[in-house]
């Protein structure tokens, strides 16, 4: 099926991505595996490639581009070759769009030059170890004192974590109200340099390996009351707004990587032989590889047109909602099948299908669980 989402800029752009990727990336890919993350100065690197900065506004040292388009065009091709790039997509699709919506002039002027070269790296901290999709019992709490708010708490499954220089922290400012549980939370742009804040554990994952995630915890952390992003008391509803987004992102890489699984698979097929003839001669394998090519037409019509909703400005929460759950849930199917097809080579990870499979699983848990988006998606039928 003829694809219509990109013009003749992207598919240049997406020539300098792969050729990135294949450079400075696909060779080092196990290592940095094997670290959890990139090496510091490969944050550097993006910076002078212009990814950082594709949507950040000229004025600040970035390109002013308004369309998702490129960023899309980046999670393709690291699906491609079933890499990715450490805490890039929580630095510029979750961190970035809180930026630009919410920090003042000032804030712009301080936080996004180096948010642009890789010089300071964001991550986001809202789950905590007793809380995770019920954002109104966050319990890290952030008094005023003066000019400073003192900041205590703790956050788990911190994305980016380890290597954040920045870290956009949601705490309660001010208690819930029997009302509105949501009330009282704020957003604070914590200096990870800051005394008392410490980075704990970094966890081991089963899958996204390339990708660090930590524990943090503070202790008195002074903050500047000149680093509260937006309004006090506003936090519930800034989160709120960028989940749009942020579950659109989940939906693209889980559709680009069910791709990269089909491509995988018809390549490993082609090349293997059981009782002398090739695995994709078989009538199963056929059968197989035209269910998950189904899947991936299906998802990728949905995905393209959720992107052209969110550069229209017209992408709702329960759009983006079903998006994530279709992808997501196909995702797992196909890529599931692909590495049958792969027999026991497939559960070696020398493959990238094995690296795809384990990245898969969080998918369908991180952004919002699929039994939560089936709620939203349920509330926004009115049943």
């Amino acid at each position: 099926m003829r694809r219509t989402l990109y013009n003749e800029d992207h598919e240049a752009f997406r020539e300098t991505i792969r050729d990135f990727i294949d450079a400075e990336v696909a060779p080092h890919y196990e290592e940095w595996e094997r670290a959890g993350h990139p090496p510091r100065g490969f944050y550097n690197q993006l910076g002078e490639l212009g990814v950082f900065g594709i949507q950040v506004p000229e004025e600040y040292g970035g390109a002013g581009e308004t369309s998702f388009k490129y960023q899309a065009v980046i999670a393709e091709e690291c699906a491609r070759r079933a890499v990715s790039f450490g805490g890039y997509s929580v630095h510029v699709n979750l961190c970035l769009p809180y930026l630009l919506k919410y920090a003042n002039e000032e804030q712009k002027k301080r936080w996004l030059p180096s948010f642009v070269s890789g010089d300071t790296m964001f991550a986001i901290a809202m789950t905590e170890p007793g809380t995770g999709s019920d954002l109104a019992g966050i319990a890290t709490t952030a008094r005023r004192d003066g000019d400073h708010y003192i900041l205590n708490g703790a956050k788990t499954f911190i994305t980016g974590g380890v290597l954040a220089d920045r870290v956009l922290i949601v705490a309660r400012t001010s208690p819930a109200t029997p009302e509105n549980r949501r009330a009282g939370l704020s957003i604070l742009v914590v200096d990870t340099k800051s005394e008392g804040y410490s980075v704990g554990r970094k966890l081991e994952k089963i899958g996204l390996r390339s990708s660090d995630t930590a524990e943090l915890s503070f202790t008195d952390v002074r903050v500047p009351v000149e680093d509260l992003l937006g309004e006090e008391g506003r936090g519930f509803e800034y989160l709120t707004h960028n989940l749009a987004e942020e579950r659109l992102g989940i939906a693209l890489s889980s559709y680009a990587q069910a791709a990269a699984a089909v491509e995988f698979a018809k390549e490993y097929v082609q090349q293997r032989q059981v009782f002398g003839k090739n695995v994709s001669s078989f009538q199963n394998t056929k059968f197989v590889l035209a269910e998950c090519q189904t899947d991936v037409e299906a998802a990728r019509s949905l995905v393209d047109r959720c992107i052209e909703a969110l550069d229209a400005g017209e992408l709702t929460p329960a759009d983006a909602a079903v998006a994530k759950l279709f992808c997501t849930e196909a995702q797992a199917r196909v890529v599931d099948k692909c590495l049958q097809l792969h027999g026991g080579y497939g559960y070696i990870l020398e493959y990238p299908i094995a690296r795809l499979y384990t990245d898969a699983r969080v998918t369908r848990i991180y952004g919002g669980t699929s039994e939560v988006l089936k709620t939203i998606i349920a509330k926004d039928m009115k049943v």
